[in-house]
């Protein structure tokens, strides 16, 4: 038999990507497969259906949703304030004695234009409140959930508020409306939100919200997300740096690419490419005092959807963000092998003057997921070691200056 010739592989292996790439767009932002055009076929004899049936394949089910399932159970009590405080429905799940507070704001329209755009969010405050924070206010984290999840999935599924409630913080989670991406992803890759507009000015309004509504330490205010949310965040820092004290990605894309949702599938699979230096240097122009930005990186080596090309330029963006020098001191903090309930995994601190400013962590293994959340929700997987904690213990180190 003779082997084929190298073009005709090199077509089925572009064929094959194609079709790949086709199917990682469908899930995560909703694009429509591009459907070929039907060859003409030969007339066949059909045995014709009954009066009242149709020549169609049915439709594959849906599976149940998690949320609506849970939102059903849930049920809701008046709180002090008037915002309704939502209930654990799953029993295996322990009520936090904090409150659970439910609210939405909306963008006060400008006269003359249309109602401004609503988001809907989520807020922790624990019961437990440390003595640094009745003197000056609760710390506040800004969480921020990816593609196909809601404030509450991401919540559970990070069991950020059990930390919360034993640190003394308080934790917002605002969501992205499903009226405005259907798969409630957050559209990092638009150029308009990356200069700041879209839902990066949204959510900044969210947290003034917040700060005004509650007692908030104003100088530790942090955020954080994964994939679709890690690129948000990032942007929200860039564009905010005067609110934010420090940053965490988990599993997120490089900053400055994208454009369009063909931009950010290849940004994903490939990072940001030239751009990614390009990008910082044009945010240290625009604000040549832009302080600098504590952020911690995590990332699976296992991710096949964003893929760790983007840790390594998002590595070399905060060097470049925070005026590291090449030969930055790194310093090897922890290397664990894989054991029974974590991944092998090895983090790496970058100093300047004593101080850490970029804590990166590479977790053999691991896939899209948050590392040591609840495995009962997608996009989070058992083994640690736990993102949130990681997270929290970084940003505990870290205040923002305000003049």
């Amino acid at each position: 038999m003779t082997k084929p010739i190298f073009g005709a592989r090199l077509l089925r292996s572009i064929t094959r990507a194609g079709k790949s790439q086709q199917k990682l767009m469908t899930q995560l932002f909703g694009v429509p497969p591009v459907k070929a055009k039907p060859k003409a076929k030969t007339v066949k004899a059909v045995k014709l259906a009954k009066p009242g049936l149709k020549l169609a394949a049915k439709p594959a089910a849906k599976p149940a949703s998690k949320a609506k399932t849970a939102g059903a159970a849930r049920r809701s009590i008046s709180a002090p304030d008037g915002m309704p405080i939502r209930q654990h429905a799953r029993p295996d799940v322990a009520v936090l004695p904090g409150r659970w507070l439910a609210s939405h704001y909306a963008a006060m329209p400008q006269p003359g234009q249309a109602p401004g755009h609503a988001m809907s969010y989520w807020l922790y405050l624990p019961q437990y409140v440390p003595d640094a924070a009745a003197r000056h206010g609760l710390p506040l984290i800004v969480m921020l959930h990816g593609c196909h999840q809601s404030a509450t999935q991401f919540a559970q599924g990070t069991r950020m508020n059990r930390l919360a409630e034993q640190k003394g913080y308080a934790v917002l989670y605002p969501q992205q409306a499903a009226s405005t991406q259907a798969h409630r992803c957050w559209r990092w890759y638009d150029k308009s939100t990356q200069e700041g507009g879209g839902d990066t000015a949204l959510i900044a309004a969210v947290i003034a919200r917040v700060c005004s509504d509650y007692a908030i330490d104003r100088k530790r205010i942090y955020v954080c997300g994964i994939s679709a949310g890690a690129g948000m965040a990032n942007i929200l820092a860039l564009n905010h740096p005067e609110l934010v004290a420090a940053v965490g990605l988990h599993s997120g894309p490089a900053y400055g690419g994208g454009h369009s949702t063909v931009g950010a599938l290849t940004v994903m699979q490939h990072g940001a490419g030239l751009q990614a230096s390009a990008a910082i240097r044009q945010v240290l122009r625009q604000r040549p005092g832009f302080p600098v930005m504590p952020t911690i990186l995590i990332h699976g080596e296992g991710d096949k959807v964003v893929r760790p090309i983007n840790q390594a330029q998002l590595v070399q963006q905060s060097l470049l963000l925070n005026r590291l020098p090449a030969g930055t001191e790194v310093t090897v903090v922890e290397r664990a092998r894989r054991g029974l309930t974590r991944n092998a995994h090895e983090i790496r601190d970058y100093s300047a003057k004593g101080k850490v400013l970029l804590r990166v962590a590479r977790i053999a293994d691991l896939e899209h997921a948050w590392s040591g959340g609840d495995p009962a929700l997608s996009f989070n997987a058992k083994a640690g070691p736990d993102a949130s904690k990681m997270m929290l213990d970084f940003f505990a180190k870290h205040r923002r200056i305000i003049a």
